[in-house]
């Protein structure tokens, strides 16, 4: 083809309609060519390391209703860097109030006795020297400018041209730097203004890119990217100005704020930024454990984090923002390292099966084996290994009926039920003179409770009400005009214990334990179930059953 004919090229995966006409001698052609050699070089350099931003307490308390007091704010921040190791944390924005200004000044202070104080950021905004002086009166090292990085923005928001806009930039930035700060610059609505106006994305880098900006950073701020127009954007940004260090700044509108980030450090991005436990405004940010083990794992990246920590820092940060992580988020959630079905337990068992790369080791966590109507015999057998308990196969079976019993009730049982499970079956009788067939009990704020119970005795029904002031009572009562026509005496009950595992919630299980006074000595009767009331009747039962047992000839 002649050098003077053009050939028309598009960058893979363009589809915000920007289409580039290349000729080979234009002038910025070899631009293309030292961006894809950067890859190139990248992609052959074993590992490539990324660095992490942690903008949890700055950009994730834009989340609905959180708002970090101040000492959480440096536990936060002293765990971010100390205990987990993310390279760089966003702490505030600028000017916001004085109590966030007291906030920064105390992550500051402790940041400069341990040495982290160049790795705590701060937003500010184009405003000459007010963002500067805020920065400066905290004892911050480094400010993040909020520039415009879509011309829509400049020009309806700030109601400048790129110009006036650059001009600003200049002043702000000389300013900052005249008082010892680095900077580093966001192009707020980057994806957008990208789209909308790239020539003008282009124009405010290279207008400003002479000040020294240590890091441009490249915000989803709408979150409207999809993996290919990251990588397609991106690896135009990165073509272009390929002795630039550019960050990425995802948001997780529609799901794909992990996906993106890959997509971004495969364009040549050298830092991403995240939160714990994907918080921010709207859908929130990236997750920090969803981006570090994807990085890790899926794109042979190097990262400064300790895995071990992320577990720990998603539930203080769960605890202070009051927002709690679904237990099927990946990495953190209460249920992700769960095998429910009794299958997959039996293949950990016989060879780990199941077993991937995330295991829970890896981030301090263990892999629990659920109990429930779906367990099967490797479920129980995970489990008493890891109690240290041995069951004949006889044992095994009979608690392993009891669990699928209880699981038509109860989602979950977890490995802290499982003593009073095998302790209540252990410690059966198989009599069954007395079988309950119903039994209903209505209790209420200041008014007595009632029962109604029916029950087969020696395949005869017998039904009855009874009142009291509590539920239990109010089943003794009705139990004991039943049994009172048998001729049945109920003895008297000398002591009643209720305990729950520890650690439990309000659907654990419970286990009664109830001692009846006898002729010639006590007698303690156990029941479990995930209702306590029920607890006791079962309790109450099994006495039943075992006396009337006794008094058979």
């Amino acid at each position: 083809m002649s050098a003077n004919v053009k050939r028309e090229r598009e960058l893979p995966g363009v589809t915000y309609g920007i289409r580039l006409y290349l000729l080979e001698s234009a002038p910025f052609f070899p631009f293309r060519q030292a961006g894809e050699r950067r890859r190139a070089n990248m992609s052959n350099a074993s590992p490539r390391h990324i660095r992490i931003l942690d903008t949890t307490l700055r950009d994730g308390e834009q989340t609905q209703g959180v708002s970090f007091a101040g000492k959480e704010k440096l536990h936060i921040a002293r765990a971010l860097l100390q205990s987990l190791k993310v390279d760089r944390i966003e702490v505030a924005s600028a000017r916001v109030s004085e109590g966030e200004k007291q906030a920064v000044i105390d992550i500051n202070a402790w940041a400069a006795a341990e040495g982290y104080l160049d790795k705590v950021e701060v937003l500010g905004f184009v405003d000459h020297h007010k963002s500067v002086d805020w920065v400066v009166e905290t004892g911050g090292r480094v400010i993040n400018l909020l520039a415009k990085g879509s011309e829509k923005h400049c020009r309806e928001q700030l109601g400048r041209t790129l110009e006036e806009h650059i001009a600003d930039i200049r002043q702000t930035v000389a300013y900052a730097q005249q008082q010892g700060l680095r900077v580093n610059m966001y192009l707020e609505d980057w994806s957008n203004g990208y789209k909308d106006s790239p020539q003008y994305v282009f124009d405010l880098v290279e207008g400003t890119r002479e000040l020294g900006i240590a890091d441009y950073m490249l915000p989803d701020t709408l979150g409207v990217m999809t993996p290919d127009e990251v990588y397609a954007a991106l690896s135009d940004m990165t073509s272009r100005f390929p002795e630039q260090a550019f960050d990425f700044h995802p948001h997780n509108d529609y799901g794909l704020a992990t996906a993106n980030v890959m997509a971004a450090v495969k364009a040549g991005v050298s830092a991403i930024h995240c939160t714990i436990n994907c918080l921010g405004e709207r859908a929130g940010n990236a997750s920090l454990a969803e981006v570090a083990v994807v990085l890790k794992d899926k794109m042979g990246m190097q990262l400064s984090i300790d895995e071990t920590r992320i577990n720990q820092l998603s539930r203080m940060v769960e605890n202070f923002s009051g927002k709690w992580v679904a237990a099927n988020a990946p990495i953190v959630g209460a249920d992700v390292f769960t095998q429910t079905a009794g299958i997959h337990a039996d293949g950990d068992l016989k060879g780990g099966l199941y077993i991937t790369a995330l295991r829970p080791e890896r981030f301090a966590r263990k892999r629990v084996y659920a109990l429930g109507k779906m367990s099967g015999k490797a479920s129980l057998a995970n489990n008493l290994e890891e109690l240290g308990l041995s069951l004949s196969a006889e044992e095994q079976k009979k608690v392993l009926q009891r669990v699928v019993e209880l699981g038509d009730s109860k989602e979950v049982i977890t490995v802290d039920d499982l003593p009073f499970i095998i302790a209540d079956v252990l410690e059966s009788r198989d009599y069954s003179y007395t079988q309950l067939l119903n039994c209903y009990i209505s209790s209420g704020l200041d008014v007595e409770s009632t029962a109604s119970v029916r029950v087969r005795i020696d395949g005869k029904e017998y039904s009855a009400s009874g009142s009291g002031n509590g539920g239990f009572a109010a089943f003794m009562d009705a139990i004991g005009r039943i049994l009172k026509a048998r001729k049945f005496q109920m003895p008297d009950l000398l002591d009643y214990e209720v305990h729950i595992p520890r650690g439990g919630n309000t659907s654990a299980l419970t286990e009664c334990i109830i001692t009846w006074a006898g002729e010639t000595r006590e007698l303690k009767t156990r029941g479990v179930d995930s209702n306590q009331v029920l607890a006791a009747v079962k309790a109450t039962l099994r006495m039943i059953n075992i006396r009337m047992h006794a008094a058979r000839p």
